[in-house]
């Protein structure tokens, strides 16, 4: 006799948009992604005919899962994402200007229920089920990537503030009139250092202004990004390794304001730029353990993200269906 869909061990979809592309997937409870795909996101001027690609291509993976009726739910995880309102804000990064009520336009094609955060706070809420933050009620999320995202658990609880916003680290002003950041108009904020573009912008900085001789000025400057910084390093470079120690300080400090702020048991660090290992990872503890008060000292730990960079997207977003 046919097992029906319903009576089988239920699934969630995890969905995170991202400026360039789009990762989706059906997870199990324990965090394995059964089945996965990706479209573009930035072709797509539109938010109708993106969400009709996403059903298009979902569609097929849900009857491959064994059907709609296994589904309990679907978790989003996308840039100025609000958990309370189901819409995306004014997000620079991806084509769809203005306020996109994403999660009714999700709901309403696929019929089933939607919850949706910014790609960071489903990070935090992806380790806390799966990750090495399983079993803390307290911690910080961090996202080293393209930018600098954040999720704040306290007491167990995911931080959202009174509007959804709460947890953005990544604009904190670590160095009052510093770097400016193109996307906010904002100077000297922690993304402006500390992300894989900040590495960048200070790669590009030292070559301008200093003549130190380095592997990377034989890279042309429109091509210089973190990992040539990475691989320069690891051939020895001094200048390359003065970069990361650069970056890890401004993290550090930053990382410093945040445990004062919020006393977490571990700090977790996630995404591209914790590849760099200790090159970033020593700098960030030694000046973090230095700016802080005694009362703080040598009690967070500095962990480096559990989940699989390919599926930690996914995860994250799904464990939002699960927490609804």
């Amino acid at each position: 006799m046919a097992t029906s869909a319903s009576s089988l061990e239920p699934l969630a979809i995890g969905i995170d948009i991202g400026g360039t592309g789009t990762k989706f997937g059906i997870v199990d409870r324990v965090g394995n992604v059964l089945f996965s795909s990706e479209i573009s996101t930035k072709k797509h001027a539109e938010v109708a005919t993106f969400i009709d690609e996403l059903y298009e291509n979902l569609s097929i993976l849900i009857k491959k899962a064994g059907g709609i009726g296994r589904i309990k739910g679907i978790g989003v995880g996308a840039p100025n994402g609000n958990f309370y309102s189901g819409t995306i804000e004014y997000a620079p990064n991806l084509p769809w200007r203005g306020i996109i009520p994403l999660a009714k336009l999700v709901q309403d094609k696929f019929k089933l229920p939607v919850v949706l955060t910014n790609d960071a706070n489903a990070a935090a809420i992806g380790e806390m089920m799966y990750g090495a933050a399983q079993g803390m009620k307290d911690f910080i999320m961090i996202t080293l990537g393209t930018g600098v995202g954040s999720g704040i658990v306290a007491n167990g609880h995911l931080i959202y503030g009174h509007d959804g916003f709460a947890g953005e680290l990544g604009h904190t002003i670590i160095i009052p009139d510093g770097r400016l950041h193109e996307g906010t108009g904002k100077k000297g904020s922690l993304e402006s250092y500390a992300s894989a573009t900040g590495v960048k912008l200070t790669a590009i900085e030292v070559m301008e202004h200093t003549d130190k001789p380095s592997l990377l000025r034989d890279v042309p400057k429109d091509q210089i990004d973190s990992k040539k910084v990475y691989d320069a390093a690891m051939q020895g470079d001094e200048v390359a390794k003065e970069i990361f120690e650069f970056t890890g300080k401004i993290l550090g400090m930053a990382l410093a304001n945040a445990v004062m702020f919020s006393s977490p048991e571990a700090i977790i660090l996630f995404g591209g730029l914790t590849k760099a290992g200790d090159l970033i990872l020593k700098p960030t503890r030694e000046h973090m353990e230095a700016n802080l008060i005694q009362v703080f000292q040598n009690k967070v730990k500095i962990l480096v993200s559990h989940l699989k960079e390919s599926d930690a997207a996914i995860l994250g977003a799904s464990a939002l269906a699960w927490e609804s």
